[in-house]
């Protein structure tokens, strides 16, 4: 994680239920008055601790350490599908048509319009044995790297 930049956060998340996953959102060389739709190629991260849980309720608290708002998606992943293979459309945004549900809502649960920066958001979900791809899908930042696997066993 060498290069990304981190801020302090704001808020924290609430004593949650099940196993919980804590997830950090970040961006590299951007400066906090940036704003906009990110362009392609910039460095951006999404990385899960632990990557492999039990089946069951699951709490995922999503971390913005970076300057830019992220949210986070828990999609999905079938058979042979690799995280960060998914293809943007010309919105620079993944379908996420079958999500099974979001945080995107800075120092709250749930879905809003994104976690700001320095702020966290969470969600708890009942997750069946298999393997989800969790992203960040605003314009740009699935192709900068916001994807990363989560194993439910």
């Amino acid at each position: 994680m060498g290069g990304y930049r981190y801020s302090t956060l704001t808020c924290s998340a609430p004593v949650l239920p099940g196993s919980v996953v804590s997830v950090t959102l970040a961006d590299m060389g951007m400066m906090a008055i940036a704003t906009g739709t990110a362009p392609l190629g910039v460095h951006m991260m999404l990385q899960a601790t632990p990557a492999s849980i039990p089946a069951g309720q699951v709490s995922l608290v999503a971390s913005n350490v970076g300057w830019r708002t992220h949210e986070l998606v828990v999609l999905p992943l079938s058979g042979g599908q690799a995280a960060g293979a998914r293809a943007a459309g010309a919105d620079g945004k993944v379908d996420e048509a079958s999500s099974l549900g979001e945080a995107s809502n800075p120092c709250a649960g749930g879905s809003g319009d994104g976690i700001s920066a320095r702020s966290v958001g969470w969600v708890t979900l009942t997750l069946a044995p298999g393997r989800y791809e969790l992203v960040c899908n605003l314009a740009n930042h699935y192709a900068d790297g916001m994807h990363t696997e989560l194993d439910v066993t």
